[in-house]
């Protein structure tokens, strides 16, 4: 089933799905992809791009599994975007692991936003 991004940001936080759809901002997300969060344990600092790297197109590799993770541009991997319960469960895993909190509806619709563009 193919998604769109409207789908994909009803699955990310439908209560702000309007605002957020229309202030959906690549740039923002591209900013915020390679951002440093400090770690609480005192772990090296984080970013998206700390595993998925800073081109989408290439596969990235998890930092401390050191597993292969599938390129995240939907230009090369199709499959990426399109399942809306994987998009919710990686944002949720994902943003906690990397912020050690859960994202805002505006920095997922930035987020995927950005990937989009890839």
């Amino acid at each position: 089933m193919k998604t769109t991004i409207a789908t994909l940001l009803i699955a990310a936080s439908a209560a702000a799905l309007p605002a957020t759809l229309l202030a959906a901002n690549a740039a923002a997300g591209k900013a915020g992809w390679v951002a440093e969060h400090p770690q609480a344990d005192g772990s090296p600092a984080r970013s998206c791009a700390t595993c998925h790297g800073t081109d989408l197109t290439q596969p990235g590799k998890h930092a401390k599994t050191g597993k292969v993770i599938e390129p995240m541009a939907p230009s090369v991997n199709p499959q990426r975007l399109t399942d809306e319960k994987k998009i919710a469960k990686w944002f949720r895993r994902n943003c906690k692991w990397t912020l050690g909190r859960e994202c805002t509806a505006e920095e997922k619709a930035d987020f995927l936003a950005y990937i989009k563009t890839q």
